[in-house]
């Protein structure tokens, strides 16, 4: 890997900052909502981070292209020559947004071979931001100045505490829970799920049910310099611009490997 992440890593932060800021502005007032052709909502906060993080990467001396969740998609046979490139989600959980929860993040990413080298996902509302970058590990900083290295936990949670998506409970996460055993289930929005796997606050976030590639993107590069492991169901390190389609398959998110998380019920 010739280009260094960390490089970017400080710059990056401070975009995250500035839409996270214009995001509170629109979230204490009473603001429309659009539905998206996928009827998936859309409100001036995603337009907002949206423009603020594209202006902010492409003041860069290194421009890379740049894919957004608000964005134009861009035909595969374009993207798949992108060798390095952003991957951001403006305002991941909108619906947490929508309904005045705390849980919404600003994701921003650097893929590199198809894989996450930086990650930054900022959360506005709570004033914190997790950040990573490829051999350098991960991080908790505080608005406040405070800098934490975050580290996911060895198994000790009794019972197991799994964190997952408020609104995408499918009948294969269902199944899959009942394979896990004794658990303790948290509800929480946005990629917030994986931060919390990273830092050592939950063992597992399974999902098995749809998501894009800027949904887990940044995030992702969190929990694997903190030490975990996102991978689809057979195994596999999650890619990404491998394929048309930007949907990502199921897959989970965990911390240590002493388990048996493909296969719960063998453990």
């Amino acid at each position: 890997m010739s280009l260094e992440p960390k490089h970017y890593q400080d710059a990056v932060i401070a975009i995250a900052h500035e839409a996270g800021r214009r995001i509170m502005a629109i979230f204490t007032t009473d603001f429309p909502v659009a539905t998206k052709d996928d009827q998936s909502p859309l409100t001036q906060a995603d337009l907002a981070a949206h423009d603020c993080i594209v202006a902010g990467l492409n003041r860069f001396e290194d421009v890379y292209p740049i894919l957004s969740e608000e964005s134009a998609l861009l035909p595969y046979e374009t993207r798949r020559q992108w060798d390095t490139y952003w991957l951001i989600d403006p305002l991941d959980g909108t619906r947490e947004f929508i309904n005045k929860r705390p849980e919404f993040t600003v994701n921003i990413a650097l893929i590199h071979e198809g894989y996450p080298i930086l990650g930054v996902v900022h959360v506005p509302a709570q004033g914190c931001t997790y950040v990573a970058s490829a051999s350098e590990g991960a991080f908790r900083l505080s608005d406040f100045g405070r800098r934490d290295v975050i580290h996911v936990a060895s198994l000790h949670h009794q019972p197991l505490k799994v964190v997952g998506s408020r609104s995408h409970g499918t009948p294969e996460l269902s199944a899959y829970l009942n394979a896990l055993g004794p658990h303790d289930l948290v509800s929480i929005g946005s990629s917030l799920k994986f931060c919390l796997v990273a830092e050592g606050q939950a063992d597992i976030y399974p999902r098995m049910g749809p998501t894009s590639e800027w949904d887990t993107a940044a995030a992702q590069c969190v929990v694997e310099e903190a030490g975990g492991h996102v991978v689809d169901m057979g195994g596999n390190r999650l890619a990404y611009n491998r394929k048309a389609s930007l949907l990502n398959p199921n897959f989970l998110v965990y911390g240590d490997t002493n388990f048996d998380w493909l296969r719960p019920s063998s453990s």
